[in-house]
C-alpha cells in the first residue's frame, strides 16, 4: 500500500503541513525535524511524486545541467558537488551533454526548458553567444559555470584563468625552462583567452619571448584526436621543455605521443595541466596542474540557483574563484 503524508503524520505526530514542508526540504522546518521526518518516511518507504507536488507548486523541483563533455573528469567532479548540494533541498538535477557544440547545446536547452526545469547551469561551449541571449529572453533563472561569455549581462562562476596561466608558467620559468609552449583550446572559451593571457603576463614580466609558433590550438573534447597534431608539434619543436595544457585530459593525451616518442615526463619535456582532476581521480603519472577551484565552484553555482529560485534574487552575481598550482611529478627542476 503507498504511503501517504498522512501516514507520515500519524506516525511522526507531527502535522501534515509540516511533513509536507520537511520533506520538501523547506527551511521553515528546523534541521533536527527534517532530519527525523525523512528518516521516518524513508523507513515506512515514502517515495515522493514529484509530479504532482509539482503541478501544485508550479515548479518541478529539478535543476538542468548542461555540460560541454560529460567524459571529462573535471566536469563529474562540478556534478556531484551541484548533485550532493540539490539533493540536500530534495531536487533532482539531470545532465545534458552539448559535446562542445553550439547546435546541440541550442537543443540541450529546449530540453531544459521542456521539462520545465527551475533553473539551469551551464558552462558554454564555444560561439554560443546566440543560445546565451535566447536562454536569457525565456526568463528561467541560469547561472554559467566554468566559463562567462564576454559582454552577456549573466551571473557566473569562474575561476581566476588569468591568474592560473600565470602560475602554470610562471613555476615552469622557476624550474629553469625558458622555452615552454601551451596547448589550448578554442579562443573563444573564456578560460581559453584568459588563461593564454596569464601565460603571456608571465613571458613579459622575464622579458621572454612568446613565440606564437609554440601556441597549439586543440580540441578540448574526450573523444577527439590531437595526437598527429601533438606529435608533429614535437617534432618541430625540439627546444619546447616546458608545456602547459589547457586541460589535464589534454595534459595526459600529450603524455601518452611523447611516451610513444620514446620520449618521457618529466625528465625529456615538463608538463602542467589545468583542473586538477588528481584531486579526485588516480592518474598516472601524478600530474602537476592548477586547480580550478571545482568543488567550491559546484556549491557556489548551486548557491547562486537556489537563490534565484526560492528568493527570487535579482541582483547579478559574478564571482571569480582563486586559482592555485598543485605541484606533483611532472615538472623537472632544471634551474
Amino acid at each position: 500500500m503507498k504511503v501517504t503524508l498522512k501516514d507520515i503524520a500519524q506516525r511522526t505526530g507531527y502535522s501534515i503541513n509540516t511533513v509536507s514542508h520537511a520533506l520538501s526540504g523547506k527551511t521553515d522546518i528546523a534541521a533536527g525535524t527534517r532530519a527525523e521526518i525523512r528518516k521516518i518516511a524513508a523507513e515506512m518507504g515514502y517515495i515522493r511524486n514529484t509530479a504532482a507536488s509539482g503541478l501544485r507548486s508550479g515548479r518541478s523541483r529539478t535543476i538542468a545541467l548542461i555540460l560541454p563533455d560529460v567524459a571529462n573528469p573535471n566536469f563529474i567532479i562540478i556534478f556531484r558537488g551541484i548533485e550532493a548540494f540539490f539533493r540536500q533541498k530534495s531536487y533532482t538535477v539531470f545532465v545534458l551533454n552539448t559535446d562542445e557544440d553550439p547546435a546541440i547545446e541550442r537543443e540541450a536547452i529546449h530540453a531544459a526548458l521542456a521539462q520545465n526545469a527551475d533553473g539551469i547551469l551551464l558552462c558554454p561551449a564555444a560561439g554560443d553567444e546566440d543560445n546565451l541571449a535566447y536562454l536569457k529572453s525565456t526568463g528561467v533563472p541560469f547561472c554559467l559555470i566554468g566559463r562567462r561569455q564576454d559582454g552577456t549581462d549573466a551571473d557566473y562562476v569562474v575561476c581566476d584563468d588569468a591568474l592560473g596561466g600565470y602560475l602554470a608558467a610562471s613555476h615552469l620559468f622557476d624550474a629553469g625552462h625558458r622555452h615552454l609552449a601551451f596547448f589550448n583550446g578554442d579562443l573563444r572559451i573564456s578560460a581559453a583567452k584568459e588563461r593564454l593571457e596569464g601565460i603571456r603576463r608571465a613571458h613579459a614580466e622575464r622579458k621572454l619571448p612568446l613565440s606564437e609558433g609554440r601556441l597549439l590550438t586543440l580540441s578540448v573534447k574526450t573523444d577527439s584526436s590531437n595526437r598527429a597534431q601533438m606529435h608533429r608539434f614535437f617534432m618541430a619543436h625540439p627546444e619546447v621543455t616546458g608545456l602547459i595544457t589547457f586541460s589535464d585530459l589534454l595534459a595526459y593525451e600529450a603524455i601518452r605521443v611523447l611516451e610513444d616518442m620514446n620520449k618521457s615526463v618529466p625528465n625529456d619535456l615538463s608538463v602542467v595541466g589545468f583542473d586538477n582532476i588528481c584531486s579526485d581521480f588516480s592518474f598516472s603519472p601524478a600530474l602537476s596542474s592548477v586547480s580550478v577551484s571545482k568543488k567550491t565552484m559546484a556549491t557556489a553555482a548551486a548557491e547562486l540557483i537556489w537563490s534565484k529560485i526560492e528568493e527570487n534574487a535579482t541582483q547579478k552575481e559574478q564571482i571569480i574563484l582563486p586559482t592555485k598550482l598543485i605541484q606533483r611529478r611532472t615538472v623537472k627542476n632544471n634551474a
